[in-house]
């Protein structure tokens, strides 16, 4: 009976080890797959699916008030204004890689300045570029600080590219709430 219990012992240590062995690996496994950039080998990849937003029978039923139509601008028909040359550091643990980036932006103007006359249009793109540079320390200050949290591996393909432009985009149209950021071009963007 005692060589049975000696025998049950081992077999539940070594069950016990197994079991924590398994344990390991599969965590280890799984820290793989989510945080391993998408350019090594995996068994297979995440793909994240955001709900969409299912309106409300109360908001069917509400009458919305008619919007004031607001000419459009086609890319390239607002006013462009370059942001300047920017070496940043990634966050690389070595910290070694930079991006050296030149941010043009792009603002929508009055309605009316399409309506204006050339000398008119010339007179309100001075004004307007003299007071949105007097506020380009917040859009610098907010590009240096988001590019500083982003890493290589983020920013190298071209999908992290358009990322990081539609995260500007947001984030500068915060910072300048009376203006309107229609779109931001990169004319500069060099990542080592």
């Amino acid at each position: 009976m005692q060589n049975v219990t000696k025998i049950l012992a081992v077999v539940g240590r070594v069950l016990s080890i197994l079991v924590m062995l398994i344990g390991v690996v599969a965590s280890l496994a799984t820290a793989y797959i989510v945080f391993a950039p998408d350019s090594m080998p995996k068994p297979f990849y995440l793909e994240y699916y955001y709900p969409t937003v299912v309106p409300t029978p109360e908001a069917a039923v509400t009458p919305t008030p008619e919007p004031t139509p607001v000419p459009t601008v086609a890319p390239g028909g607002g006013l462009m204004i370059d942001s300047g040359t920017k070496i940043i550091n990634l966050a690389d643990p070595a910290g070694r890689k930079y991006i050296r980036i030149t941010i043009v932006l792009e603002f929508a103007p009055e309605p009316e300045f399409y309506s204006m006359d050339h000398e008119m249009q010339a007179a309100y793109r001075t004004d307007f570029t003299t007071e949105v540079t007097s506020k380009m320390p917040m859009v610098d200050d907010a590009i240096i600080t988001w590019i500083s949290t982003k890493t290589f591996d983020q920013l190298y393909t071209a999908e992290g590219k358009e990322l990081l432009r539609l995260e500007l985009l947001h984030l500068i149209n915060e910072r300048l709430e009376e203006y309107d950021v229609i779109s931001l071009y990169f004319t500069e963007f060099v990542v080592d």
